[in-house]
């Protein structure tokens, strides 16, 4: 059996949480009934005591699984499955338990074209493919449209390892073996410490030759639930930058098939007050000619943006939180 991993990162001082459970509106029980060996109390517990914070399913990550798979009585916008493309590319950072990939790959996997990779910390990618490679009772087997591979945050080797992997670095082109068109992060914006580094994989992977050129950006998938804005603030005024983003909105379809308006989607998740989000978004077309700085202080401070040294910062999050009050 794998001994504790005990590292700064997934086991902070003083840790103590224990499992989350699904609330009854962000998940879908059939999924959850087939997944409890990989996803249920038994299993976090366990993958908590191994594995720290990377062993427990997140609020934000059933957000995310209930934008992936949901009734047909809600709509949204935009979808996150793009049936327009030829092959999809989906790159999830941080992934855990693989509660979110799972769910990806079981909405894919009727696609043979169709590739999920799911990444975290070295040591935490046994935890992945013990949860990702377990095939439920009534579910055919996943594995020949899922990967598990190591990306640390903030390493440009382990970018580039993926990208030679998918074949960006010698086909450019990206029309042989697909290029990533979906980034994956839920509930990844938490310790200050790593948001540059987070940022900075951001940057990597829609930067050539992770991205093809021939190809659109990768669109970025973000679920994020407020706990802190004090310390998490500064990474969206960074990002904001180098990406433009919107939330995701949602609507449904009432028992006599009226639709509902517009709303944002994700607030008040697990009813305690905490606003949580889904962002869709883009690298900006013009910061691909921007210098990325090397010291995470001057990347958080908006330095290289623009194509300036100064400090600067972005203000959509600040809109987009303004305008979130009194939903």
């Amino acid at each position: 059996m794998t001994g504790p991993v005990h590292n700064h990162v997934n086991f902070p001082e003083e840790l103590t949480i224990s499992p989350l459970l699904p609330h009854d509106t962000y998940s879908t029980s059939d999924f959850w009934n087939k997944r409890q060996l990989a996803f249920g109390a038994e299993a976090q517990r366990e993958g908590i005591e191994t594995y720290g914070i990377a062993g427990r399913v997140w609020e934000a990550a059933y957000l995310m699984t209930s934008y992936i798979d949901h009734p047909s009585t809600w709509q949204f916008d935009p979808p996150l499955i793009d049936k327009h493309l030829h092959k999809r590319v989906f790159l999830e950072l941080g992934s855990g338990t693989g509660i979110v990939a799972a769910k990806i790959a079981q909405a894919v996997a009727l696609s043979g074209r169709d590739l999920v990779i799911a990444t975290d910390l070295p040591e935490v990618c046994s935890l992945l493919e013990k949860n990702l490679f377990i095939t439920p009772k009534g579910d055919s087997a996943n594995t020949q449209v899922t990967l598990v591979r190591p990306l640390s945050w903030g390493s440009y080797d382990h970018a580039i390892n993926i990208a030679r992997e998918l074949k960006l670095v010698d086909d450019p082109s990206g029309h042989e073996h697909g290029c990533i068109t979906h980034i994956i992060c839920s509930d990844l914006v938490y310790f200050p410490e790593l948001l540059a580094p987070l940022l900075r994989t951001l940057l990597h992977l829609t930067s050539p030759p992770s991205v093809s050129i021939f190809e659109s950006q990768p669109r970025i998938i973000m679920s994020y639930k407020i706990r802190s804005l004090s310390k998490e603030t500064p990474f969206w005024s960074a990002f904001g930058l180098w990406f433009s983003f919107e939330p995701v909105i949602a609507r449904k379809i009432d028992a006599n098939n009226s639709l509902s308006g517009w709303q944002r989607f994700g607030s008040d998740i697990e009813g305690d007050g905490d606003l949580a989000f889904i962002f869709v978004a883009r690298r900006r077309p013009e910061s691909l000619n921007w210098t990325i700085p090397s010291e995470d202080i001057d990347l958080l401070g908006g330095v290289g943006a623009r194509g300036t040294c100064d400090k600067k910062s972005d203000e959509t999050f600040e809109t987009l939180l303004l305008m979130s009050i009194g939903e």
